[in-house]
């Protein structure tokens, strides 16, 4: 039998066939997608102090207690127009309806209001007079329904939880469950979601709330990740310009719906993630116009929009036609240095710096730490991936002007298993100022 198997060196001691199937060099890591924002909420309903995922067009409804078109979850509708996934955080708890009918006692399964819409019906079962049917029935709809001899007998479902005595079920046309309430949030439960959100993968966090203390929070927070963990987010939140920072989108001014809603700018923080989070890393929020919106709340004249984009201000306005839009795509960095010019005021340009951090991280991770030498082969490894990443970027517009020769260079660090790349880009901002000079003859 002939000799076989594979080759590392041509070191084989008999004759054979020795082969090698290799695949033909390839780029390994490719751009990672976007659109996930995460929400902290005050809800009426669902699991509290945890981080929900919830994809788009996902029915809501057994989580969430209501439909995604209820006014009760508006700001994650707003938030869906754009993203592809929220990741929620209900920073309440609040406190369970309940209610006692005879020996049973049914309990709300979430804290909060919507727990006083639930009614439990306990009736003879038709067909077997010694059991009885106990219904779950959430605003008029039923819900769930199980037939038993005792109390012990029921099992929770998605609405409520049972407990009883041994005694006899007893018939009730309706035991509507009372005490519901939503309760309130304290900073604390804010820090308690920082603290879970960090270790998820997220684009942007909206933060819907007013008080100052937290939005001073929610900026250190976005400071740290970036700065110190290389964890490329952005943070959205109203009306604090004075964080001066490309992490930070301040929202100026909110906008009315159609529908006759009014959002105030805290609450359009919601559609501002989502957008920023589904924006592609070629693509400016500038002039995007914002779905079903019919006004924005606070108009502004052109002197008025011109300081506020001065201080950094993310601000609503309407084309001729009425069409409320994104004035600027810009966050809040207004304090420039030689090291971070106006272009890093542009989200256009954060989109793409922050897609070079994520994917590199990702890619040099999963594929190349520890498994690659650093010698000149090793580097020209690493050398061809991010120029294949590159071109890639600039295929999408997302940059431009690369040249693979003098752009990049990938050199040995100053300890052995240090690299060191040097790489320069030029990332394609979008054509949003247009001055015309015409001539009259």
């Amino acid at each position: 039998m002939m000799a076989g198997g594979t080759w590392t060196v041509q070191n084989k001691k008999i004759p054979g066939i020795y082969m090698n199937f290799v695949s033909e060099a390839a780029p390994l890591g490719t751009l990672g997608d976007r659109g996930v924002v995460s929400l902290p909420l005050s809800l009426s309903w669902g699991p509290s102090k945890t981080l929900v995922a919830i994809d788009a067009g996902a029915n809501v409804f057994d989580v969430l207690g209501y439909d995604i078109t209820d006014p009760k979850l508006i700001l994650i509708k707003e938030a869906f127009k754009n993203a592809s996934r929220v990741l929620l955080y209900r920073l309440n708890t609040g406190t369970k309806a309940t209610v006692t009918a005879g020996v049973l006692t049914a309990t709300a399964l979430y804290g909060g209001v919507r727990g006083n819409d639930i009614t439990v019906v306990i009736e003879a079962n038709v067909d077997n007079t010694s059991k009885f049917d106990v219904v779950t029935i959430l605003s008029g709809t039923e819900m769930d329904r199980q037939t038993v001899g005792t109390a012990g007998e029921l099992v929770a479902n998605n609405w409520v939880t049972f407990s009883g005595t041994a005694g006899a079920l007893a018939e009730t046309a309706g035991a509507p469950l009372v005490g519901g309430a939503d309760g309130t949030v304290a900073n604390g439960d804010h820090t308690e979601y920082l603290t879970k959100i960090e270790v998820q993968n997220f684009n942007t966090i909206g933060l819907t709330s007013t008080d100052a203390t937290l939005k001073s929070v929610y900026v250190a927070f976005a400071k740290r990740l970036r700065d110190d963990e290389g964890k490329y987010i952005q943070v959205v939140l109203p009306e604090y310009p004075k964080a001066d920072y490309e992490g930070v989108i301040s929202v100026k001014n909110g906008v009315a719906l159609t529908d006759g809603t009014t959002l105030t700018a805290a609450e359009v923080c919601a559609w501002v993630a989502g957008a920023t989070a589904g924006a592609n890393v070629n693509e400016s929020l500038t002039n995007k116009a914002y779905e079903d919106a019919a006004d924005v709340v606070t108009k502004y004249t052109r002197i008025q929009l011109e300081a506020a984009a001065d201080a950094g201000e993310f601000v609503f306005t309407t084309r001729p036609d009425g069409t409320v839009i994104v004035l600027y795509d810009i966050n809040t960095l207004t304090s420039f240095t030689p090291k971070k010019g106006k272009l890093f005021r542009k989200n256009r340009v954060i989109r793409v710096l922050d897609a070079i951090g994520i994917d590199y991280q990702t890619i040099f991770s999963k594929f190349y730490v520890g498994k690659v030498n650093n010698n000149d082969i090793g580097r020209n490894l690493f050398k061809n991936e991010c120029v294949n990443y590159m071109e890639d970027l600039q295929d999408i517009e997302a940059v431009q002007n690369f040249d693979a020769q003098s752009d990049i260079a990938v050199i040995k660090g100053d300890e052995s298993d240090a690299v060191l790349i040097k790489q320069a880009i030029q990332p394609v901002d979008s054509a949003e100022k247009f001055y015309f000079e015409i001539t009259v003859s």
